[in-house]
Order: structure tokens, then sequence, then C-alpha cells
């Protein structure tokens, strides 16, 4: 029986980590890989000949659209493994329609944004930001000595979770050795499927007033778009935080500037929409707004479990098994 080929397709400066060499040399041992080097276009002669010879791409960050017409040329093509979150904008629905398997590693990028998230509730909680910045602008313990009186702190507060997505509840096991009580908005869970997974189940606009911390984990589709908007942000207790690493459009992001403008609540923020806001935005100067860069997901060495569940998922297809997580057609329209 011939040994499969296999072709990478990503971009090289976005997805350095994700395939080191002892997944590589995994690969070669599964299949035959035919070129470490990724392919960034299909265009190409190097990508035509590597598609006439494949059964299994594995695709990536900054990888080509995968279109109807990659099939003309990869007439052998059985498999993709995204080793990277959604395959949204990636993968034609022509491609799920031929009956190629399709795989993501949206599980093992959930792993690195559930535990930035967990160290945004404790800091947040704590008001680590806000220390920070009087401590440093005073150079002296005169005013932060007595912000350590206010009912701040970690322990009794109520975080509320929006969307019990993969990161969602990644963030609620990740919470539950912490004196928090969790509530949980999500409209597809009963209470007792809530209570199962060991939170209260609450409406948006009770989890809007009652938490002290909100975290969003909802997707990003036409029925979450602005969810959060300016009476959902009039709800939140005075002193509250808002924690968003799911996208920027589940934000009224105008209405969520003008209540920060007030400095009534607190935001860690770390996707917008756009992706990345106008120089004049006042993300970037608000005092009460810690900005950062769309990091919540794998960076750096953390982008190595995104290769290791692709390499695992090509295992497991090539071994007769079935897939652990794979995508179906109908998954596109609830996927992040």
């Amino acid at each position: 029986m011939s040994r499969p080929g296999i072709a990478l397709a990503m971009h090289p400066g976005r997805t350095e980590h994700v395939l080191p060499d002892r997944l590589l040399d995994r690969l070669e041992s599964l299949g035959r890989l035919l070129d470490r080097e990724p392919l960034q276009t299909f265009a190409d002669e190097r990508a035509r000949r590597l598609l006439s010879e494949m059964e299994i791409l594995i695709t990536g960050w900054g990888a080509p659209y995968v279109g109807r017409d990659v099939l003309s040329t990869a007439g052998g093509l059985k498999m993709i493994a995204h080793a990277a979150g959604t395959v949204k904008g990636l993968i034609d629905e022509d491609i799920f329609r031929a009956g190629i398997a399709v795989s993501h590693a949206a599980e093992a990028n959930a792993v690195p944004v559930a535990e930035f998230t967990l160290a945004a509730i404790l800091f947040a909680g704590k008001q680590v930001f806000r220390f920070r910045d009087t401590y440093v602008a005073d150079r002296n313990r005169d005013r932060t000595h007595p912000m350590q009186r206010l009912t701040i702190g970690n322990y009794g507060r109520t975080v509320g979770i929006i969307g019990a997505s993969r990161i969602g509840r990644r963030v609620i096991e990740l919470l539950k050795p912490f004196n928090f009580k969790i509530i949980l908005f999500d409209p597809t869970l009963s209470a007792s499927e809530c209570a199962a997974i060991g939170v209260e189940k609450a409406d948006l606009d009770t989890l809007m007033r009652s938490a002290d911390i909100v975290s969003l984990h909802a997707p990003s589709l036409p029925s979450t778009q602005h969810m959060i908007d300016a009476q959902g942000l009039a709800l939140m207790k005075d002193g509250a935080t808002l924690i968003n690493t799911a996208r920027g459009a589940i934000i009224d992001e105008a209405a969520l500037l003008a209540t920060l403008s007030t400095g009534r609540i607190d935001a860690i923020i770390d996707v917008t929409d756009p992706e990345i806001p106008e120089p004049a935005s006042a993300f970037y100067d608000l005092p009460n707004v810690f900005l950062t860069p769309h990091i919540a997901g794998a960076v750096g060495l953390e982008r190595t479990r995104l290769g290791e569940m692709a390499v695992d998922e090509i295992e497991r297809y090539l071994t007769g098994q079935p897939l652990e997580y794979a995508i179906t057609l109908a998954d596109l329209d609830t996927i992040a």
C-alpha cells in the first residue's frame, strides 16, 4: 500500500513553532511529507505538483483559500487538518460537499485563551492594573495603602460567563478552585445542564447586572453581533470589569467606549472591531482599559499544541479511527 502524500499550507512567519522538527519527523513516519516548506499559494508550479500528489493537507494561519479550484488539481485529496482555530473563510463549502474530512485545532487554541482569561479575571478582581498605575505615578504608597481597604479582591465575587463555548467551559473549569460564584448566559443550555457544569443559569440582563466580572466567550455570528450594547453596559455595576477574548463584533464598541469614558467600569480587551483600532481610538488612551493585540490565543511555544492536535488527527485518520475534532458543513453555522 502506498504511503499517503502530505503537504503543508500556511504562512511560515505566522506559524513558527506549530510544526517543529519532531512533528515533521512524525509526519514522515505516517506518510510521505512532500515538502517541509509550506505552500503559500496554490497557483504556482510547485503547488500544482504537490497538490497532485497529496492525500492530506495541513493548513494553518496564512494559508491560501482552499476552494473548488484546489479540487481540480488535488484529485486525491481526502483530508484537511487545520492546525489553527476556525476554518471559516479558509475552506470552501464545496470541500465539505466533496466528502473530504476536515479537522481543526480550535480545542488546542482554547487552552491559552482560557488561561489568559483566568489571569485577567484574577487581576481584575484584585484591581492589579489600578494599583500598578497609581504606584508608578506616585512612586510611594500613600494612595495604594488605603486602596487595600476597598471592596476588592477575589473572595466571594460573581463572575459572569457569556457563552458555554469550548473556551467558556474551560474558563469555568479553571475558576472552580477559587471562591467565585459563576453565572452563565447561554440560551442553548437548560438550568439543569448549567448545574451539571457547576454554574447557575442566568439571562443576559441578570448576568450583566449581577456580575463583578463579565467575560465574553460567545461566537461571532449574525445573532451575536452587538449583543453587548448600551443597555447591557448600563446594567453593569460600578467598578465591574468587562473582559473580551472572543470577537470585537460581539460588543457595540461605540457604546462601550462611551461607557468606559465615564470611568464607571473597567475593561480588558484582547479583540476589537476592526481588528486593529484606529490610531486615534480611545482604547489606546483610557486609563481603565487594558488593551492587548489579540494575544490570548496561541503564541510562541503554545502554537505547538496546534500542530500536535493536527498530527494526532492525521494518525487517527490513517489508522481508521474517528476524528476527535471533525468539522462538518452544518457546523459552519454555529462555530466561531
